[in-house]
């Protein structure tokens, strides 16, 4: 007998076009005939881990595989605490922020509701709404490429539950100032939740740029996301972290998934955050060197560009950046395109070590001059 699904899928999962991530590294690598990669596309971070993290993960003990992790982090939870201040029932940890925004959505929305964010933004606050059934409503960002505070509190309504706010936002590298973020909050007045995603927190060197963890407690409407995936360099680990009012994160506690961080993620998670070695100062001085090395590329080929916080910047090329894309990987180096984000004919690039930076700029500057 024939399955007919038609009948059991909802509207707004027929009509969501998945995420399709590009083959694995060595499958590109055998299709184009290199003998190396340069994954310039999802901004990780090369220099790491952590001598710390390095050291534990290398002395894992095969004992810790059979036995389920604990089921809510609760080491890791306290070394939040102590490290960052709240309390440990302020904080949830997920695997990743892509299921942390799932667990908030999830919480607070049902159908007939909205979130409210920027059109070029971090997709999954877009991609978790629709497939579940949740209108997103996407506000373009303003002239200099930020999120548009007002325009966003414009869109704020009665069924408005979440407004996501990335800071610094991916891909554009811009952020709000604390002034900026406290005038977006006071103009919500608690009308909904303000989740501030800041992923990429680590990397920001800029002294008004807010801590918004500090800032929990003027506004117990407020969620911060942070993550292990980006400055820890804990990418292949999948462990990210929100923090909010106590009851708040026990609202969203109860839409989120026990048991999904595995152990040595979590004991990495606590190396990273307990390690006191240079690392994210030579990460941070890396990335201050990459900067300069982009711009010196496209100032000379007379390309716009965008170099914000983050490790990642932007750059706008004459061709179709699938095009562009391919040429690149031909050559070793693979970076993201940007038509996905609503930038078409842009790229991003991580911004990686000096020697493999150099490189790309060489083969890119060839395939334009």
């Amino acid at each position: 007998m024939p399955l007919n699904l038609e009948h059991l899928i909802p509207e707004h999962i027929r009509l969501f076009d998945p995420y399709r991530p590009s083959p694995p590294d060595a499958e590109l690598m055998r299709l184009y005939g290199l003998k190396r990669l340069h994954r310039l596309n999802n901004n990780e971070n090369t220099l790491g881990p952590s001598p710390a993290v390095r050291e534990l993960l290398a002395g894992l003990e095969a004992g810790v595989i059979p036995v389920y992790p604990h089921g809510d982090s609760q080491d890791l939870r306290e070394t939040l605490a102590r490290t960052l201040g709240p309390d440990r029932s302020q904080f949830l940890v997920g695997n990743g922020s892509c299921e942390l925004i799932s667990s908030v959505v999830k919480a607070f929305c049902e159908p007939g509701d909205n979130i409210v964010t920027a059109d070029k933004t971090f997709a999954v606050y877009e991609w978790v709404a629709t497939f579940s059934g949740v209108e997103a409503r996407l506000i373009p960002l303003d002239r200099d490429q930020r999120f548009d505070p007002d325009a966003m509190l414009a869109a704020v309504d009665d069924r408005t539950k979440l407004a996501f706010v990335c800071n610094p936002n991916n891909p554009t590298g811009t952020y709000w100032d604390e002034a900026t973020m406290r005038r977006f909050l006071d103009g919500v007045d608690g009308r909904c939740i303000v989740v501030a995603d800041e992923a990429y927190f680590e990397y920001v060197e800029r002294p008004d740029y807010p801590d918004c963890i500090r800032l929990l407690d003027d506004y117990p409407n407020l969620v911060v996301f942070r993550t292990f995936s980006k400055m820890y360099a804990l990418a292949a680990l999948r462990v990210g972290y929100l923090c909010a009012g106590e009851a708040v994160t026990d609202v969203i506690g109860r839409a989120h998934v026990a048991y999904s961080v595995n152990t040595p993620a979590q004991m990495a998670a606590r190396a990273a955050l307990l390690d006191r070695s240079p690392f994210i100062e030579r990460t941070r001085a890396m990335v201050r060197r990459g900067r300069e090395l982009i711009r010196e590329t496209c100032e000379a080929l007379g390309f716009e560009h965008i170099i914000g916080e983050g490790n990642y910047v932007m750059i706008r090329t004459p061709i179709s950046d699938t095009l562009l894309q391919r040429k690149l990987l031909r050559r070793g180096f693979l970076v993201r395109t940007m038509t996905g984000f609503r930038f078409p004919n842009w790229i991003r690039v991580s911004l990686e070590r000096e020697p493999v930076l150099r490189e790309f700029c060489s083969v890119f500057r060839s395939l334009f001059e």
